[in-house]
């Protein structure tokens, strides 16, 4: 991949899904280890919003049975 001239570089897609790593919401950080390899990975103690599925996410509070649920969806 090619660097850009502020030093950027765009990790692939299936490196940050395999890392878990969101845009904006995510950092990574570099580590060199003894023998001089650079490994990147995600910061750790990151704490990350709930994704607005996950909010959405809880228990019925309507006590209706799935033929009652069905008869208003269908009208």
């Amino acid at each position: 991949m090619k660097v850009t001239s502020k030093g950027q570089v765009t990790i692939p897609q299936h490196v940050r899904d395999d890392l878990d790593i969101r845009p904006a919401e995510d950092e990574v950080e570099f580590v060199k280890t003894r023998n001089g390899a650079w490994i990147i990975r995600k910061a750790l103690g990151q704490k990350r919003k709930p994704s607005r599925f996950a909010r959405l996410r809880g228990t019925a509070t309507v006590r209706m049975s799935t033929d009652e649920i069905m008869s208003l969806t269908r009208g």
